[in-house]
């Protein structure tokens, strides 16, 4: 095991500590109420309404790639994730092979208010250490965008909703601090399709960070244990008229 994979455990144990005695409820009509009508649907839609109101997930990835730029090839990638809830986290665990052995690995988090994208070549050799307000806000941001993956996260009173229109609801998650925006838009079978936001920083050479529009979509929904969960997603950026796809993936199971 490599170092960053057992600190990345690590963060997840320490994590998972927020859901040890957590009282199992279960997601009713009144927990759903207050929230936009094609949230609602959403819900309904995906058949979450009651069933236990899971305060931690382990998204199960079966597929990952990875793009660094515009002109590169797709990288394949394996990886773990697990959401927290009862205070907003995402850690997520990432290598990649290089020359047929696992030589890259990362590390990319939203904990305890912070965010922070760590990448280790050869285990010990850092060629990342990305941390700072943008990194907090990126990382704050890309939890709201995944608050449907793990529904409990929108029932939450850190998340404030407003509709939009009948295909579209707002959000905005206030941590820490630190506030964040997207919308939501919903397809006409009531599944949630696409999130935006304009509170994302694309990280580039030297450090530097730049907030440019993003969005994460999902072209898929699968059925485990008698729910719908989004199975294949992807995630771009969008400067002027050009889009940059950088990551797909498809999701196994979220547990």
């Amino acid at each position: 095991m490599t170092p960053l994979l057992k600190r990345y455990l690590a963060e997840v144990k320490s994590e998972s500590r927020h859901c040890i005695n957590q009282q199992k409820d279960i997601i009713t009509e009144a927990d759903i109420a207050h929230l936009p009508a094609p949230v609602q649907e959403y819900f309904h839609v995906c058949r979450y309404v009651g069933r236990e109101k899971k305060m931690c997930a382990h998204i199960e990835w079966k597929e990952m790639w990875i793009k660094m730029s515009p002109k590169q090839k797709w990288i394949t990638l394996q990886g773990m994730q697990f959401n927290g809830v009862t205070a907003p986290s995402r850690i997520v665990y990432m290598r990649a092979k290089v020359a047929g052995f696992y030589a890259l690995e990362a590390r990319d988090k939203f904990q305890e208010g912070h965010g922070n994208m760590l990448i280790k070549l050869l285990r010990y050799f850092t060629m990342t250490d990305a941390k700072g307000p943008e990194m907090d806000v990126s990382a704050l941001v890309t939890v709201l965008s995944e608050s449907l993956l793990v529904p409990a996260y929108a029932l939450q009173p850190y998340i404030k909703w407003t509709q939009v229109n009948d295909r579209a609801a707002a959000a905005t998650l206030t941590h820490k601090g630190l506030t964040v925006n997207g919308v939501f838009h919903f397809n006409d079978k009531g599944e949630a399709i696409r999130f935006e936001t304009d509170d994302r920083y694309q990280s580039g050479k030297h450090g530097s960070f730049k907030k440019l529009k993003w969005f994460a979509t999902i072209s898929e929904y699968i059925e485990k244990d008698g729910r719908l969960i989004p199975s294949t997603v992807s995630a771009a950026w969008q400067e002027g008229p050009e889009i940059f796809e950088y990551y797909k993936g498809k999701i196994d199971n979220i547990t």
